[in-house]
Parts: structure tokens; sequence; C-alpha cells
């Protein structure tokens, strides 16, 4: 059978060792979904695979074994999934419509764990709102707090969840608790005066261990939602590399238009003579300069006032 290997990999399916069988790959937004949607995966790899299934790094799933001959009939039975999972779709019964955007991690998020600062499942699905379609390859990851499971700084776009702590001195019973957790499992931003913790707002990073740890509930979460946004870390042959802080205490929405306006800056710059018409982002940024980046990256974006925006950004990693 000819095919059409470019139009194959678009359609979210993957040339695979092989000869005449692909892999389909499935997005999860989030790595969040209903129990039910599960049934359908076992039953598309039964039905058109080899009847297993590999969970990817990226918190998809990928059916291999599925010869090309069957994509359209393989499409068709996604559709449920693609609509139960809400992604963006140009023509109903085809499948996905693009593979560049990778899928969007996430860690569980305060649905479930304590320690998150938001929901981490509905902000990833509102970004893959705003991102997918698009054959840009692009990773981006989310975790609820400064623990860093889902380890984001090795991702292109890093989103971890922070809190501004509240204090309400009349709660506070002195006992010292905040202070001790903020010493023995952060970095120790609060200290004791007159019997009653201060914290050094310049040196929080917004953990909330603060207010897990006060018996008493002196210490609550903000109402609004922060974020520490990293940029550009990357794993890879040529050179891998941790991301660094961009922004502290930025919104959602600044977020959201950040990355969209990364997709106009590396459309403008990057090489059309790229290896299968890919470029990392952090390629583009090392030739055209950080601070064309970031002027690009803030157009019109309207940051709150306790947002701390770092520049210039340098990045080491191993060079080969």
């Amino acid at each position: 059978m000819d095919v059409n290997t470019k139009k194959l990999k678009k359609n979210a399916f993957r040339v695979t060792k092989e000869r005449g069988l692909t892999a389909s790959r499935i997005r999860v937004p989030g790595g969040h979904l209903e129990a039910k949607y599960l049934g359908k995966i076992q039953e598309i790899a039964e039905t058109y695979g080899n009847g297993t299934v590999h969970i990817t790094s990226r918190q998809g799933f990928e059916i291999p074994g599925i010869s090309y001959e069957k994509m359209p009939e393989v499409n068709q039975a996604l559709q449920n999934l693609i609509d139960g999972l809400e992604i963006n779709q140009e023509q109903e019964g085809e499948g996905y419509p693009a593979s560049g955007t990778r899928n969007i991690t996430a860690c569980i998020g305060n649905r479930v764990c304590p320690f998150a600062c938001y929901d981490t499942t509905g902000f990833a699905r509102r970004i893959e709102k705003e991102v997918f379609p698009n054959d840009l390859h692009f990773k981006i990851a989310l975790t609820g707090c400064p623990n860093d499971c889902a380890k984001v700084r090795m991702h292109d776009f890093g989103i971890m969840g922070m809190t501004e702590p509240r204090f309400e001195p009349q709660r506070c019973v002195s006992c010292g608790a905040c202070v001790k957790a903020c010493t023995k499992k952060s970095v120790g931003a609060l200290k004791t005066v007159n019997y009653h913790p201060q914290r050094n707002a310049e040196k929080c990073i917004g953990c909330g261990e603060c207010v897990l740890n006060c018996p008493n509930m002196a210490w609550t979460r903000s109402d609004k939602k922060y974020y520490r946004l990293t940029l550009l870390g990357r794993t890879g042959k040529k050179n891998p590399r941790m991301g660094q802080d961009f922004i502290k205490w930025i919104d959602e929405d600044s977020i959201i238009k950040i990355i969209r306006n990364t997709y106009d800056y590396v459309e403008k710059y990057i090489d059309p003579d790229a290896p299968g018409g890919k470029e990392h982002i952090g390629y583009i940024v090392d030739r055209t300069g950080f601070e064309e980046f970031k002027k690009w990256a803030l157009k019109d974006v309207n940051l709150p006032e306790i947002a701390e925006v770092s520049s210039p950004i340098y990045w080491g990693g191993v060079k080969y």
C-alpha cells in the first residue's frame, strides 16, 4: 500500500518499525478521563490493533498494530473519545487533525492532592482548547505546586501552581508550626517576630506549606490563583537543559496569551529547512536572542501587579 507518511503523522498516527502497521496516538489533556472511555480504547485495540495499549510518557495512549487500511475505521471509532474529551476537530470522523502540539500533561491537581494550589486538569483542558490543533511542536506541562511532580521544567512551557498565603493574626496561637514547616520543607520564607510569623514576600515561593501545617487556619490560600511560568526546558540529543523561571505570580489569562504569542513568534522565525519542518523553540530563541522572544511573548499581555518578570534568562545544560 502506498502511504503518504506526512499525512499519516499529521493525523496522529505513527510510522512504526513493522511494515504496513501503524499506531494511533490518543490525546488526553491533563491526563484525566472518565473510566468509561478505557473500554473504548480496549475495543479499538482489540478490533483494529494487536490487542495492546501503551500509556505514553505524555499521559496519552498509543494503540499499536493497526494496518494502514484500517486507519479510516479507527478514526471513526475514535470519535466517541474525541467528543467526550472535547478535543477540537476540523472534520468529524477523520480523527485528530494535527500531531504537532504534544498532549498537555499535568499532575493530579487539587481535585485530589492537598498540596496542589489549583485544578490542573481544568487548566490543561482550557489550554488544549486554545492551542490544538497545530502542527508546531510545543510541549506544555502543569503541576499543582512547587513540588513539581510533573517535571514541568523539562518542557517548553512549565506551569507551576502558587498561592499567596493570607495571614489572620487573630487566629494565630503562636505555635510556630508554619515557621517549622517552611524551614524544613520549603525555603525558609517565614520567621518568628514578637511571637507571630513574618513572611518574606521576596523569598516566598507560594507552596502553601504554611497553610497546610497551621492547626488553627491562621494561614489561608489566596482567592486569586497564581503561577510560576518556566521556559524552554528540553531533553534530546543535542543540548538537554532545564527550563528557567520567566514570570512568577502570573495569572492564567496571561499564560495562555504568552503561549499563543509564541506560536506567532515561531511561525516568523522557524528555520524552513529544519528536519521534518520542525525546530525546537529553544533553538529559535538561541538564534534570535531572548529579548526578541520576550518582545513577541509579552505582546498585549496584561500581567497582574504582583507579577515578577525575569530578564535576561540564560539556559545551561549539557552541550555536545
